[in-house]
């Protein structure tokens, strides 16, 4: 564009005209040439100018070679600028949710097509298989127990009487190294829009909110849409209530965001941005319009479980309208969008409001809550046109922990000395296919977990799950430092391993069947362990 504009304004400043042989009044002599005879037409561009003009034959060259420069370094400019980075996260929505993962009956258009155009990963794994710490997780890049969130945060206001777990005091600290606030550093604006569910007292002073963690703008709710995912009146935009609105959650939550892009007039040339979109959807008190209620009722066993299934396809058409804005605004090139889910589906009727959670986990063993796959193993698709090779499908193991130091590095940015991530670049797999090389295994210690395994590691082909104390440890939902103590010193027990990349669904236990690598995969998780609960802090924090 710049090279363009360039060129129009130096045709105005010194005009040429077509050489044709014949003037306007039809003689075969210019008026200007002064009686001279005319110049041997050739159909080629001839000055209007005097000899010397920088349009002669020696001009003109020079000319060319600088709009050839300009327009190699424009593109140049292109090639190097760092991309817009959109993250798409749902919640509880099931590995098996989308017809691209397999799913019988949802249809889901927009993510079938975003996943056409770049990859679909079927070993996508969350930071947790619960909210808060998945959330966080992913905006830390660290495992969520580094920054003491070790379970879903609930809502708390000051006038609460304290409980005894410090659960009331939980939230991700402000002196947490974040994915908005290292991109902004590199020059990003930022953009967070859905649900946060990264601290337990929401829009006060006494925590840090979205800004803190780097948001130029944000537009959240603490934790889900209320009193549903339709006509919400939970939240807040940039600290200030928004009050009653009207529409479903999922759409009103990109309608924030496209209207922020087009706020800040967005273009190709503006500064690149990040935009985090966390959908409430398809989380209870499920909420979905009514139309697409409909299309589903007669392919469902209940009315329940067609609101679900619609529940995903909104998703789906909120999804596909903002990919319609990235490209109405011409800069869908040039912005990487991730797509995934906090964790897996929650169970039908787990509680008692739960009755319209009908995700499925596909071939995987568990489902939200759980240290089998189906608690964190979720659908992951990544998409940049022009960057990322179309129709991929990829089996390396990847995690959202991976996204921060993939962002930065896209970004030009630079992680602090003082960090140390969890997760690795994924930007060799992205654009290279080249599987990143991943210096220790993916562990998670969830100490609530409904299965009796709290602790599991997946490392190449091989998931290991573990026990504590024989499975006498209690549930925790919090660490206070006496709770920490226990977890720390506990042992652990009952090992189970699991080749995954043969058996997804964890159905053959392959531990004192002879298997060579069992030693080294219980030290090996055994250390792991060690290290994350060496490392995990308890509340009150200091």
């Amino acid at each position: 564009m710049i090279a363009q504009t360039t060129l129009l304004q130096y045709n105005r400043q010194y005009p040429v005209v077509q050489e044709t042989g014949i003037t306007e009044a039809g003689n075969t002599e210019s008026e200007e040439s002064g009686g001279r005879a005319p110049e041997r037409r050739t159909g080629r561009l001839r000055c209007t100018h005097r000899k010397g003009c920088l349009m002669s034959s020696r001009g003109r060259t020079m000319v060319a070679w600088a709009l050839l420069s300009m327009l190699v370094s424009g593109a140049a400019a292109q090639e190097s600028r760092a991309p817009n980075i959109v993250v798409v996260l749902c919640d509880d929505l099931g590995y098996g949710d989308l017809s691209c993962y397999g799913h019988p009956i949802i249809r889901t258009p927009n993510l079938d097509r975003l996943a056409s155009e770049g990859i679909r990963f079927t070993d996508f794994y969350s930071a947790a298989p619960v909210c808060s710490p998945s959330r966080v997780g992913l905006m830390t890049g660290r495992s969520p127990n580094r920054a003491g969130i070790y379970d879903w945060i609930p809502a708390v206001t000051p006038e609460q009487v304290p409980r005894a777990d410090a659960r009331h005091l939980v939230h991700m600290g402000r002196h947490e190294v974040t994915l908005p606030a290292l991109l902004k550093t590199a020059g990003y604006d930022t953009c967070m829009s859905g649900k946060w569910h990264c601290n337990s007292q929401f829009n006060t002073k006494a925590q840090p909110q979205p800004d803190a963690a780097g948001f130029d703008h944000w537009f959240a709710t603490q934790n889900n849409a209320a009193p549903s995912h339709q006509n919400p009146q939970n939240f807040v935009r940039n600290g200030e209530p928004a009050g009653a609105l009207e529409g479903f959650s999922c759409q009103i939550v990109v309608d924030e965001v496209i209207h922020w892009l087009d706020s800040r007039q967005t273009t190709p040339e503006s500064r690149p941005f990040f935009a985090y979109i966390a959908f409430h959807e398809p989380h209870e008190p499920v909420a979905s319009p009514a139309a697409l209620t409909e299309e589903y009722r007669n392919r469902s066993f209940s009315d329940e479980q067609a609101e679900y299934f619609a529940n995903v396809a909104s998703l789906d058409d909120a999804t596909g309208r903002l990919l319609k804005a990235l490209d109405r605004l011409q800069i869908r090139e040039q912005t990487l969008v991730i797509f995934s889910s906090d964790n897996g589906p929650e169970t039908l009727n787990r509680y008692r409001n739960a009755n319209r959670s009908w995700g499925v986990t596909g071939p995987l063993r568990g489902m939200k809550l759980h240290t089998h796959d189906g608690g964190f193993h979720v659908a992951g698709i990544a998409s940049w046109p022009g960057k990322i090779a179309a129709n991929r499908t990829e089996s390396t193991p990847v995690s959202a922990l991976d996204l921060l130091p993939t962002a930065v590095e896209l970004a030009g940015g630079v992680l602090p000395t003082e960090y140390s991530p969890d997760g690795v670049s994924l930007v060799s797999l992205l654009l290279q296919g080249q599987p990143p090389q991943r210096s220790r295994p993916l562990v998670w210690a969830y100490y609530n977990a409904i299965n009796d395994a709290r602790v599991a590691m997946r490392h190449g082909d091989w998931k290991v799950l573990a026990r504590l104390n024989g499975g006498q440890l209690p549930r925790f939902e919090n660490l206070t430092a006496e709770r920490l103590t226990q977890v720390q010193q506990a042992l652990l027990s009952d090992f189970e391993i699991y080749n995954v990349t043969q058996d997804p669904g964890e159905t053959q236990d392959l531990t004192g069947r002879g298997l060579e690598q069992e030693g080294l995969l219980v030290e090996l998780l055994k250390q792991e362990y060690a290290r994350l609960a060496a490392e995990s802090p308890s509340w009150p924090r200091d």
